[in-house]
């Protein structure tokens, strides 16, 4: 009986570590239920439509600058200019948008600015990182402060507002959906998309090795350079979130939002040093930062120990992910 049971198990212990293999988010995403049903059970509002409406509306923008550092860190490189370049594109568009006066057509033309504006900081810190090999850690540092410095010129007070026709859209509702359902659809598509790239296969390719990489013949300087570019539109994405969340110009709103999609890229089970990661993952990392900072709330943490409690509630979510993948794939 002993010998038949011994290879059944085996085999469910092979299958389990081939999921955790393949599918490296599943330890956040166990988390991420779990932190759906704490919310649920202390503030079960939370969890109906409205409130789950509420949650993606707000964390929408640090979902796509997960994604947009994932794509930088898919090539073992950092950015730490990704907020900065959120807060510069928020200045810009509503800046664009109050100037024009804020009708239909002035709003898509300040988004294809916007656009543009995220592409270009992107392909400024692809040559800056990746064209002169600086480090990507210290000369990002140095272009976020030199973005920030153009978005405090832009608009030196934060509080300008973004027109009627913006916000209301972003808040309101089409044909009684959620006008941010309609923009998570979108992004699930344009990642489906992206996943079927090549760019995404070569820029993991990189992360695995850049030695490898360049001797295999991939143009390794051009393949960091578009993970860069990604970057910058990906978080010209999150500064519409933003824009339309806030209904207001700042010069600093993206500020602590580079550090937390770092997070959220660790969380959701991608490798720090490069190829290895998905941006699935990414994005339930993205979430649980959500959540966590939900349920802070919800239990009635002081105000003076949310930020104390929400890191240590983070570290250890971190903590369980990396312990439970491991024992996982052992």
């Amino acid at each position: 009986m002993a010998s038949i049971e011994a290879p059944a198990r085996s085999r469910s212990s092979s299958a389990v570590k081939r999921a955790f293999e393949r599918y490296p988010f599943l330890p956040a995403l166990i988390i991420l239920v779990v932190l759906i049903a704490l919310n649920g059970w202390f503030q079960p509002r939370s969890v109906s439509l409205v409130g789950m409406t509420g949650q993606i509306k707000t964390y929408l923008a640090l979902m796509l600058l997960a994604v947009a550092q994932t794509y930088v860190i898919y090539a073992g490189d950092i950015d730490l200019s990704a907020g900065a370049i959120v807060s510069l594109v928020n200045v810009v568009i509503v800046g664009v948008m109050g100037q024009w006066g804020g009708d239909g057509v002035t709003i898509f033309v300040a988004l294809a600015i916007g656009l543009a504006t995220g592409l270009v900081c992107g392909i400024v810190n692809g040559l800056v990182v990746a064209a002169l090999r600086l480090q990507a850690i210290v000369a990002t540092f140095a272009t976020s402060i030199f973005f920030t410095g153009l978005a405090l010129y832009i608009q030196p007070v934060a509080g300008t507002p973004a027109p009627t026709a913006f916000w209301r859209t972003y808040g309101g509702r089409i044909f009684e959906i959620p006008f941010v359902f309609y923009m998570a659809v979108l992004f699930a598509i344009l990642l489906v998309v992206l996943v079927r790239t090549r760019l995404s296969l070569r820029l993991l390719a990189v992360g695995d090795g850049q030695q490898e990489a360049f001797q295999s013949g991939l143009p390794v300087t051009r393949i960091r350079m578009g993970g860069y570019a990604l970057c910058g539109v990906f978080a010209a994405l999150a500064a519409f979130c933003i824009t339309g969340d806030t209904a207001s110009g700042d010069p600093l709103v993206g500020g602590k939002m580079t550090l937390f999609s770092i997070a959220a890229v660790v969380l959701g089970g991608s490798a720090l040093a490069g190829g290895y990661g998905t941006v699935v993952g990414s994005v339930i990392g993205a979430l649980i930062i959500g959540f966590i900072n939900s349920l802070v709330f919800f239990v009635g943490t002081p105000s003076e120990w949310q930020n104390l409690v929400q890191g240590a509630a983070i570290l250890l979510a971190l903590m369980t992910g990396v312990l439970v993948g491991r024992r996982a794939r052992a």
